[in-house]
């Protein structure tokens, strides 16, 4: 039985590896194949199918120390070691396996076999024929001198490199005599001094050869001033290993991150004088780990890969490197990305600077033509454009230069209208941007007798993207710069009706052409072709909506019913119409009167649910965070917070210590209880804990007050652009659940220092018309923040008529003062609720703006009041919490500290976020969305959602659950399809309202239009889980 068994296995590992094989036949170029290839030959148990598959992967791919040192083991063991021929090939199996990546394991058996083959031979009567110099002492000085070289820039693996020819060379200086005595001295003492000069980790014991080499070889009276002349030689490599022996220590510690790579490589190119000997290892290393983490299936390691590569060759230009070593790396990095298109456009350049023009054309050519043989690449949209632009840069330039010949041009074009084929073919939505047609089209524009051509290119490429507005906005800009103004009119015409991804520019465009170039009747005929397009639009993405909601919301109440047991289920029972409140209602006469009470209600519990007067608490003092604490820096490794709390325990009563470890630091903040403890801790700044000097400073020294970035940056934004300027110890974002328009942040530096150099930012212009705001946190400078006085600087209009427009608030505000900004409050079909928000420049003029409280507009009286973004309303229509709890999700498995503004950021890289509450102690969070088929995306995403390392686990919001700020309605009493509830209010008097006719009440168990309970299962019923997932990832 167990030999059937055996036999079994064995017959479907090779089916299996006949599978494989056959897939890399098709695909060369994928080195997940490559590795289940090896998996697998490695399962047969045959040796001979193991070789095979690291040979293949070799020849495809750059590959690590994983298969070179199984192919060099298994070379070693099968070959004879006096044989001439076999030594050879182990040798060039050592060259082939170290031109890949650095690795210090390969390096260092390449360094011990050579010695190991030299001592055995010098122990034979006579030397093998047919090895001439090989293994001779001069060829093993040369050939170890270059293997030690691929190396020894890492400063702290080096070493055991060059201790091996170190120890070779004494050995043979050790038995040398006479002359060869006198040159293997020099030879010597060059090799020692020169490492003097190199950061690496053992200089000690480098400086204490030395020592050891002068006393031995050297007269003793030039003893001590070479020493001297020595120790000053290698002091500048000495502190160069220790100004980077704490990142050498936070790599180490981070296991060898790629993000830890990263920083690293970024503060080593930030230097005013980067040193290339660190910094070609540094990427060589960073190279070597991505490659290993990629070959191991980790998904972020290609593009960490690429990256790394790109940054190497371009820190080499940018260095003036030699072109041999920069050839050599462009050879090496296309092995290793082959699928880069960005790394093969920068080859292309770089044959074009360092080559002769024909020369450069033929290997050019040569090496577009192999790209094209790369699936990956040939099926990567973005690497594509990047290298087709390259090569038809090359030629544009060719032509402009005039050394392109007769077919400069037809090739220049053959080779984009090429590229613009393997761009559509490579994905169905090809390129958005349409980089390839707009640069074919300036070239067409740019000849007199090819403008037509561009006409021509933009018409295809217009009925290729049917939908894109791109496309159709440049074919008919085309026209129009061309005069075929008829031509023109006729293309707006038949696509203004069209299901475009972007109607309105469209509509624009053409209105603004009718404007410049139409006659009044053909602009009216435009302008009411637009309006009924609108309309058409509008209509078509409502029911869109409407219908994706419906979905959202049967998905939702489905999840809902099967997470509720039966006994827990509601009842239904019927309710009484729910009274539909009126937009604001102020009555100045009463105000006063009542103000006490009305104060009570809002603050108390539902009417429902009141409970019995209980004794005022006494008010807390308001937190100062900023003015009380201190930030510690430079601390040694494993300092304890009790030690912190004697350091400081003389300056006041402390509040909270937090000590945090940072890739490269350690840090810490001390709170006190009163900001009169500050100065002393001040004080401390310089001490010593652990024999280590401290750095202590106020905390809002090292912070910058942030504003006016664009609308789109992110964290990651922020931390890559100021992380230029020193560590970054935190950035703070502000909540969004107030106010969504809030977009400032806190950036915390290690070091004052830092913070005052990243000031420079201040000014840059980011955008249009923006330009980024930068200060330093000062807390008594709060007020010149342009968010920090929002709130005192902005009125709430209540009660407006539907029919006021933005300009008519406008016009009636600025009465009182400079506006900075109206926002009208729209639903989400783009309707005007009856309110909205109006900012001033200055709180003076807000609150003189208070005035127009109880204002007639447009025959309704508005009321004014100053914007309090923490004070909601209490009542809400009929079915809002219902129609809210539809569009909430409960986001769990929260990291500790999490900032609301950091998760939205994060959730709205996946769907429409419109507010997010934290409940730290819960590690929750309630996530309200845009509307309930952004819930489903959320709900039905495929693809775990990873946050500061914790899987997020994400469920439909319910009734039950943590307790929050704001009450969630229970679940729907018909625990099926989302049915809206049909109830009429009776209307209220009062500002803001009109008197409004009484309907008849519908029936509240009374199904929705096309619903169905939720096992329904007749024609009109709901779409399905599966119906409702197509429908959201884009299978319509």
């Amino acid at each position: 039985m167990d030999s059937e068994d055996v036999a079994m296995n064995e017959a479907d590992s090779l089916e299996a590896l006949s599978g494989v094989l056959e897939r890399l036949t098709e695909n060369p170029y994928d080195i997940s194949l490559h590795a289940e290839h090896i998996r697998i030959a490695r399962s047969t148990g045959m040796e001979d199918q193991v070789d095979s598959a690291l040979e293949m992967m070799t020849a495809f791919w750059a590959a690590g120390e994983e298969v070179w040192l199984p192919l060099i083991e298994r070379k070693l063991h099968t070959s004879s070691l006096d044989a001439p021929d076999d030594l050879r090939a182990i040798l060039d199996l050592f060259t082939r396996a170290e031109q890949d990546y650095l690795s210090v394991p390969i390096l260092q058996k390449h360094l011990e076999f050579l010695v190991d083959r030299f001592d055995h031979l010098a122990q034979l009567e006579s030397k093998p024929d047919g090895l001439e110099e090989l293994f001779s002492p001069e060829w093993m000085h040369e050939t170890m001198t270059k293997v030690v070289s691929l190396g020894i820039g890492h400063i702290t693996q080096g070493h055991l490199l060059w201790d091996i020819q170190r120890d070779w060379e004494l050995e043979r200086l050790q038995n040398a005599s006479g002359e060869q005595r006198e040159q293997l001295v020099g030879l010597v003492e060059a090799m020692l001094l020169e490492r003097l000069q190199q950061p690496h980790s053992n200089f000690e014991e480098t400086f204490q050869t030395y020592s050891s080499f002068t006393t031995n070889y050297k007269p003793p009276d030039e003893y001590e001033s070479l020493l001297v002349k020595a120790s000053k030689m290698r002091s500048r490599a000495v502190k160069g290993f220790q100004m980077r022996e704490d990142l050498e220590n936070s790599l180490a510690r981070s296991k060898f991150s790629l993000e830890g790579y990263a920083y690293y490589l970024g503060v080593e190119r930030r230097r005013k004088n980067p040193d290339m000997f660190v910094l070609r290892a540094l990427y060589e290393r960073a190279i070597t780990e991505a490659a290993k983490r990629r070959f191991a299936g980790e998904p972020t390691a290609e593009a960490a890969l690429r990256s790394f590569w790109i940054g190497y060759v371009d820190f080499l230009r940018q260095q003036d490197a030699e072109d041999e070593e920069h050839l050599q790396v462009f050879r090496r990095g296309m092995r290793s990305v082959p699928a880069s298109g960005d790394f093969y456009a920068r080859y292309l350049r770089f044959l074009e600077r360092g080559l002769e023009s024909e020369e450069a054309a033929g290997e050019i050519h040569a090496t577009y033509e192999k790209a094209q043989s790369i699936a990956p690449l040939q099926t990567d949209v973005e690497q594509l454009v990047a290298l087709i632009l390259a090569r038809a840069g090359f030629e544009k330039r060719m032509i402009e230069a005039g050394k392109a010949g007769e077919q400069g041009f037809d090739t220049l074009v053959q080779i984009i209208m090429d590229g613009i084929n393997r761009i559509r073919k490579a994905s169905s939505s090809g390129d958005p941007r349409l980089r390839l047609e707009k640069y074919l089209s300036a070239i067409c524009l740019d000849l007199a007798d090819l403008q037509a051509n561009a006409v021509v290119l933009w018409e295809d490429t217009a009925k290729h993207y049917k939908t894109s507005y791109l496309a159709w906005t440049s074919y008919t800009e085309v026209l129009i710069k061309q005069h075929m103004y008829d031509d023109a009119r006729k293309v707006f015409r038949d696509i203004a009706m069209k299901n475009l991804d972007w109607p309105e520019a469209i509509w624009e465009a053409w209105i603004s052409f009718e404007q410049l170039h139409g006659t009044v009747e053909e602009l009216e005929d435009a302008l009411d072709r637009v309006e009924r397009a609108q309309t058409q639009v509008n209509s078509r993405r409502a029911k869109e909506a409407e219908k994706a909601q419906l979905a959202a919301a049967q998905l939702i109440a489905e999840t809902q019913a099967t997470s509720v047991s039966v006994a827990e289920a509601p009842v239904p029972t019927h309710t009484e119409p729910t009274l539909e409140p009126a937009a604001m209602q102020v009555d100045s006469s009463s105000a006063a009167e009542t103000s006490a009470k009305r104060k009570a209600e809002d603050e108390g519990t539902p009417e429902s649910s009141k409970k019995a007067r209980v004794d005022e608490q006494p008010v807390k003092l308001k937190r100062d965070r900023e003015n009380c604490t201190v930030f510690v820096a430079e601390l040694p490794a494993g300092v304890q917070e009790d030690e912190l709390a004697a350091l400081f325990k003389d300056c006041g009563s402390i509040r909270e210590i937090k000590i945090t470890q940072l890739p490269n630091s350690l840090v810490a903040t001390v709170e006190f209880m009163e900001r009169d403890s500050v100065p002393a801790a001040l004080t401390k700044d310089k001490k010593r804990i652990r024999d280590q000097e401290i750095a202590v400073h106020l905390a809002w020294r090292s912070t910058l007050y942030v504003t006016n970035f664009p609308e789109d940056a992110d964290d990651k934004y922020i931390r890559t652009l100021f992380g230029k300027y020193g560590e970054i110890f935190d950035v703070r974002w502000p909540s969004k659940k107030f106010k969504s328009t809030r977009r400032f942040c806190y950036v915390q530096y290690t070091s004052p220092a830092s913070a005052e150099s990243a000031l420079e930012l201040n000014g840059t212009d980011m955008q249009e018309d923006r330009k980024l705001a930068v200060y330093i946190s000062n807390p008594e400078r709060r007020k010149e923040r342009t968010d920090s006085d929002a709130n005192e600087r902005e009125v709430y209009v209540a009660g407006l008529s539907k029919l006021v427009t933005k300009e008519d608030l406008e016009t009636l505000f600025k009465t009182y003062g400079t506006v900075k900004d109206v926002r009208m409050i729209v639903d989400d079909k783009g309707r005007f609720k009856g309110f909205a928000f109006v900012e001033f420049e200055n709180e003076q003029d807000a609150r003189a703006a208070l005035a127009a409280n109880n204002h007639e507009l447009k025959k309704r009286r508005m009321a004014v009041t100053l914007a309090d973004s923490r004070v909601r309303p209490k009542n809400k229509a009929p079915g809002y919490r219902e129609e809210v709890r539809n569009r909430s999700v409960r986001v769990r498995n929260l990291p500790p500290g999490t900032q609301e503004g950091l998760l939205q950021q994060a959730l709205e890289k996946h769907a429409k976020v419109k507010r997010v509450e934290v409940f730290a102690d819960l590690a929750e969070a309630e996530v309200e969305l845009e509307n309930a088929a952004e819930a489903g995306k959320l709900l039905l995403k495929p693809d775990s959602i990873v946050f500061n390392g914790n899987t997020l686990q994400i469920a439909a919001e319910t009734s039950s659950g943590p307790p929050t700020s704001r009450p969630i309605a229970p679940p729907s009493a018909t625990s099926g399809f989302f049915v809206p509830r049909n109830a009429v209010s009776r209307p209220r008097a009062g500002l803001g309202s009109k008197q409004r006719g009484l309907g008849t009440a519908q029936g509240s168990t009374a199904p929705a239009a096309g619903g169905s309970g939720a096992s329904g299962n007749n024609g009109g019923g709901g779409k399905g889980q599966d119906d409702f997932r197509k429908m959201l990832l884009g299978g319509k």
